[in-house]
């Protein structure tokens, strides 16, 4: 019944939109039912003074005849239009926000048209009337992906890349720093275009603050250019970097509560021939979160209550970090550049958690009061040189690009943990953990775009990724110093070697815009352990196709159909041995022995723009095989007569999801954006696991499921009167169904503030991170013999004050001269 409610609920809304959205003017600006046959206006726009593309400025023609039938559109990222219109003679009107408008008056139309070159000026009037009308949406809803302008946020001023993606559309963080697409954890994370194999991703995303990201790209269904990589997808995170000639940034500090501090730069020094570009940054941060467990265990035969535990833990974090990205970008001929940057970042800090054990026997009556202490220390380092070459051809988008990375990676973790039982004449028991991890990656790319003619282009690249990943992890005891059994203790070495080729073609057919790909990846992966000679060689090489099919409606809506083949490769946590050692009777541990799963993914898109709305829908399916699931086993040990479980990956059957997602853009007025997301999806699990226990029991787990789950965000962004921009989101996760219990929901809301001073130079920001507290993970187990029900909640209520000084640099700066990494997709729908 609730599912229903939530179904007609949404039904309800996107009624309301549709009403609403309709209640435009018929046809919008192609309103006129004109049946002459149509005639294209075509041009390109560029800024006067660089001769730069203006993208995305709007073109309007108007009949002089009849004011009411009116035509146009919006330029391409190239700068380039194409309209369709009817015979006649035309007004036409070209304009850009910030830039003097254009118009072309009594134009007469009587075959196709094309006005050149159509340069416009900068109005220096309107660059200082309202600041805000010239900044971009900080959330750009297009076709084939999502871009998300961090530089428009300030909720996350202070913070880090983990709470910018808890702001952006489809994309989910739990609270242990996880990020999910769609509610998928097999999501592909790249920098700058690059995939990265950080050896923590949700610890590393920690590391880099907000401050340095520019914007994030959502791509749901990659085309075959990308790495095959990634069941739910590609999250791009592209960093900040000079773009504006001669010497020009912006400085920002922050502080906060529970203790936080921070410092970071963002410079550029730009001529005709080099620009040379910094973002580097020091950071301090406190991070204070709680959890608790509360278990009821049962005898395995008649399920009689044996006795409960109810663990509750508090954690403090800190940590010290710096970090940077430095280069230059050289212009060796007019259209042929070449950028080098080094990336490093290095972090220090200590864990500490306690988690108190409170016993009571099977009357529940008190027993016994146990304490584990664990104090840990940890450093970690990464280095990372990119090197990009870019030769345009010309400037119809024949182009190659090519790009080399090295990168080494370097973790550091030791912990001592002190157990003792209250009142209890035995000895504290005293453990060391020891946990070393080292990486090394190499990657080489190279892409090649040929267009073919009007409306038609072809591409093909090849990518070389080579990584190497050593791992040891120990746990010893203060009297002896050997390792206590082989649970605990073993050796990682993990040597993975990918080749690829792809090619894809793109053609444009009337309204129809065609891409086919086809990706080629050969994988070897050795994955051995070394403490217990266990040696897995894993082989195999695949095709990946994919396809994509638009439909133009209007100027102003499109419809697509998108296909995809993706495999998700175990790594990092699911793959390491280590195991987490702060509880001894609720383990987590990697597991060596995963294989890959491989989804095929389908996707049926609709985009609708008005002048004040956009609207993007999504109806998705994916068939997974070898779909990863996080299971609880009985290990067959004991603690004081409390039976030790073990949390750890394997490889299911498979799985099949069926889900919706829509986000919608509204402008209500010029100082209110709103923005606002909702996915729901219904997976169906199938599979059983077998295992034997380290007592010798062959214990069978049916781990058939079907789960139902939504989530939803509104973001909210006002300027107030004295010009303060208010900003606020609320995100709720609906509950859902796991294999072995459930994951209830969870709310959270955060807020900033922020003032522009010292003649729009400066901005101070206030943000309050978990306004109420409320952002905690919580779930509930099913096991033979042992309930639980656990809250884990990361990081407590924070709040952040930043200062931000800009020099020889408007708040309303684009992108006009920007370093031309190759960031994008290469392709993409021809137009």
């Amino acid at each position: 019944m609730k599912k229903n409610h939530l179904i007609l609920t949404l039904l309800f809304l996107l009624a309301t939109v549709f009403t609403f959205a309709q209640g435009e003017p018929q046809g919008g600006r192609n309103g006129n039912p004109n049946t002459q046959p149509k005639l294209k206006v075509t041009g390109t726009v560029i800024e006067k003074a660089t001769k730069q593309p203006l993208g995305y400025a709007t073109i309007t023609l108007t009949n002089v005849k009849n004011p009411k039938a009116i035509s146009g559109g919006i330029s391409d990222e190239k700068g380039k239009f194409s309209v369709e219109t009817a015979p006649g003679t035309y007004d036409i009107k070209i304009e850009f926000i910030s830039f003097k408008a254009l118009e072309i008056k009594g134009k007469s139309i009587t075959e196709n048209t094309n006005l050149g070159d159509i340069s416009l000026s900068e109005d220096a009037n309107e660059l200082n009337e309202v600041v805000i009308r010239a900044e971009k949406s900080t959330v750009e809803i297009k076709l084939d992906k999502k871009v998300y302008n961090v530089g428009q946020d300030m909720l996350v001023k202070g913070g880090t890349v983990s709470d910018v993606l808890e702001n952006v559309p489809s994309v989910s963080v739990d609270v242990e720093g996880n990020v999910s697409l769609r509610g998928n954890e097999n999501v592909r994370i790249f920098i700058d275009g690059r995939p990265s194999n950080a050896l923590n991703m949700a610890e590393a995303l920690r590391q880099i603050p907000a401050d340095a990201i520019d914007k994030v790209e959502v791509i749901t269904n990659p085309s075959a250019r990308y790495d095959a990589e990634g069941g739910a997808g590609i999250l791009n995170i592209i960093l900040k970097k000079g773009k504006n000639l001669g010497f020009n940034g912006s400085v920002i500090a922050s502080t906060g509560i529970p203790e936080t501090y921070g410092l970071s730069a963002d410079l550029n020094y730009k001529t005709k021939k080099i620009n040379f570009f910094t973002n580097s940054g020091y950071n301090y941060r406190t991070t204070e979160g709680t959890g608790l467990t509360n278990s009821t265990y049962l005898d395995k035969d008649t399920r009689a209550i044996t006795g409960y535990i109810n663990e509750d833990r508090d954690t403090e974090r800190l940590r010290k970090g710096f970090s940077t990205k430095t280069g230059f970008e050289w212009t060796i001929a007019p259209n042929t550049y070449w950028t080098n940057s080094i990336s490093y970042r290095d972090n220090s800090g200590t864990n500490k958690d306690l988690v108190t054990y409170n016993n009571f026997d099977a009357n529940n009556i008190f027993t016994s009061t146990r304490y584990r202490l664990s104090n840990g220390d940890d450093n970690s380092s990464d280095f990372e040189y990119n090197s990009n070459f870019l030769k345009n051809f010309n400037d119809e988008g024949h182009k190659l690009t090519v790009d080399f990375s090295v990168t080494s990676n370097d973790d550091f973790e030791n912990s001592v943990i002190t157990d003792e039982t209250i009142g209890s004449s035995d000895p504290a028991v005293i453990n060391t953990t020891f946990n070393n991890e080292y990486q090394k990656q190499m990657q080489l790319q190279a892409d090649y775009v040929l267009p073919l003619g009007e409306g038609s282009q072809f591409e093909a690249g090849y990518k070389g990724n080579y990584t190497n990943l050593d791992n040891r992890y120990n746990v010893t005891t203060d009297q002896n110093g050997n390792a206590i059994d082989d649970l605990l203790t073993n050796t990682l070495n993990y040597i993975e070697r990918i080749n690829a080729v792809y090619a894809q073609y793109g053609f444009k057919m009337n309204k129809f815009s065609y891409l086919f790909g086809l990706r080629w990846e050969d994988t070897n992966i050795d994955v051995n352990l070394l403490d217990t000679q266990d040696f897995n060689k894993k082989k195999y090489n695949n095709l990946f196709p994919s396809a994509f099919i638009n439909y133009e409606l209007s100027d102003e809506s499109s419809l697509s159909l998108s296909y995809s083949k993706r495999l998700s490769r175990p790594r990092g946590r699911f793959l390491n041995p280590a195991t987490n050692y702060s509880s001894n009777i609720n383990l987590f541990r990697g597991n060596p022995d995963l294989d890959p799963s491989f989804s095929n993914k389908f996707d049926l898109g609709y985009l609708k723009r008005w002048d004040k709305l956009t609207l993007s829908t999504s109806f998705y399916y994916e068939h997974t095989t070898d779909v990863f699931s996080f299971v609880r086993l009985e290990t067959g040990e004991f603690v004081n007569g409390t039976p030790v479980i073990l949390n750890t990956p394997i490889n299911l059957a498979e799985q099949d999801q069926f889900g919706f997602e829509f986000n919608v853009n509204y402008n209500p007025f010029k100082i209110w954006k709103l923005n606002a997301s909702f996915n729901l999806a219904q997976s169906n699990t199938t599979g059983e696991n077998t295992y034997t226990n380290t007592a010798g029991e062959v214990i069978t787990q049916d781990l058939d499921n079907d789960a139902f789950s939504w989530f939803s965000r509104v973001n909210s962004r006002l300027t107030l009167p004295f010009k303060i921009d208010w900003q606020a989101t609320a995100m709720y996760m609906g509950p859902r169904n796991t294999a072995q219990g459930k994951s209830l929901g969870q709310i959270g809301i955060n807020t900033a503030l922020s003032k522009d001073v010292l003649k729009d130079k400066a901005t101070i920001a206030f943000n309050i991170s978990d306004v109420f507290n409320s952002r905690k993970m919580k779930n509930e187990t099913y096991l033979p013999t042992v309930e639980s029900y656990s809250e884990f909640q990361w990081r407590k209520r924070q709040f952040n004050l930043s200062f931000t000084y800009r020099f020889n640099k408007k708040k309303t700066d684009r992108d006009k001269n920007a370093p031309r990494e190759n960031n994008d997709d290469g392709g993409g729908f021809p137009g």
